[in-house]
């Protein structure tokens, strides 16, 4: 049975479609992500649960009961923003108190909440410190630790740790999994970030807008993270998931034999596909499934121009281009590669994923 539940919600600002029509569902206890580009809606939607915006059609409910008239005070959810929205002139402890107090809770409760909060965010040494004397995820911990003392039914994450440098945000992202873990409650998190999508959620909502339509935010794909990898369902979600992107050319020809042919770059593709009859398609392949072709004088594969080399230390990643061509390759051996040289690759067919050019939508 679902815990929360949003039935047909979208929302519009004056002529703006920010949300078209969506349903969701979410269990109790798990970690949903909304993934997407800028614009798509994630934080909107998140707002409308929240309370702070609503629904021009649609209802939300939570544990059952429709909450869609409900103000937020009234929803039992709490919510983390991106720019912390700590109180500058209260400390730590008062900061976490504060919306304890204001519901009349008496010391003792405000007392022991605080506390376990403190602990569990490991804060218990800053509670007499103020804001400023606090690094970006210090105060992203006690922003947090204002939520958790309200023992909501939900927490509403808005892209945390967007303001938090690289090392911070991949500290954040296992603090706030070992904390879901922990207490065991719902929690929606909203990003633009498929690395923190990939690696927190138990499933992930891929949304989109298409301005040039003036169409707001869809859903694209929900799936696990290992789901939206292995099998999207359409070339935005193929796209958006997995770093680096997954390697696109348009318009391709597939013969009756079930064999790619790539003008632009013949023999790139070797092997054939399980599919009939002649048509055109756009193929999608992952850069860590580009093969590096060693045999001398072979008909497999086609040799590019080496443009870009990143060296990732367990991997390497390579831009390759030849004419108006550019693909991605991720090699794991520990070769000596240098821009100018060239390399040959092929790509098997069992590999590829083939897309309707019109929707977009994944055929094999």
């Amino acid at each position: 049975m679902s815990f929360l539940k949003l039935t047909e919600v979208s929302k519009t600002f004056g002529s703006t479609r920010a949300l078209e029509p969506l349903s969701l569902e979410v269990a109790e206890g798990e970690f949903v992500v909304l993934v997407g580009p800028s614009g798509c809606g994630k934080s909107t939607l998140l707002r409308i649960i929240a309370g702070l915006e609503k629904a021009t059609t649609g209802k939300i409910f939570l544990d059952q009961r429709c909450i869609n008239e409900l103000e937020p005070g009234q929803r039992d959810i709490a919510m983390v923003f991106q720019n912390y929205a700590l109180y500058p002139h209260m400390k730590v402890k008062d900061n976490l108190s504060f919306a304890l107090k204001l519901r009349h809770y008496s010391r003792q409760e405000i007392s022991h909440r605080t506390q376990e909060a403190s602990e569990l965010l490991g804060i218990a040494e800053m509670m007499n410190r103020y804001p400023r004397e606090l690094s970006g995820g210090e105060r992203q911990r006690v922003a947090v630790g204002r939520a958790i003392v309200r023992h909501p039914k939900i927490f509403l994450f808005d892209e945390p740790l967007s303001n938090l440098d690289a090392k911070l945000r991949v500290q954040m992202r296992s603090e706030i999994s070992r904390l879901h873990k922990k207490l065991e409650v719902t929690m929606i998190y909203v990003t633009h970030d498929q690395t923190e999508a990939m690696t927190m959620g138990d499933r992930i909502v891929v949304l989109k807008a298409d301005k040039q339509k003036q169409q707001g935010g869809t859903i694209q794909q929900i799936g696990t993270p290992m789901e939206l990898y292995h099998t999207p369902e359409n070339k935005f979600v193929a796209e958006f998931i997995g770093s680096p992107a997954m390697n696109i050319i348009d318009k391709v020809k597939l013969n009756d034999q079930g064999k790619v042919e790539t003008d632009a770059i013949p023999n790139l593709i070797y092997n054939t596909v399980n599919s009939k009859g002649t048509s055109t398609v756009d193929i999608g392949f992952r850069p860590e499934k580009v093969d590096l072709i060693r045999s001398a004088g072979s008909s497999k594969g086609v040799e590019m121009d080496i443009e870009l080399v990143e060296r990732m230390g367990s991997e390497t990643i390579l831009h390759l281009s030849t004419g108006p061509v550019n693909i991605t390759a991720v090699v794991y051996e520990t070769l000596d590669f240098k821009v100018g040289e060239k390399i040959r690759i092929g790509v098997d067919a069992k590999n590829l994923f083939l897309f309707d050019p019109a929707s977009g939508k994944v055929l094999y």
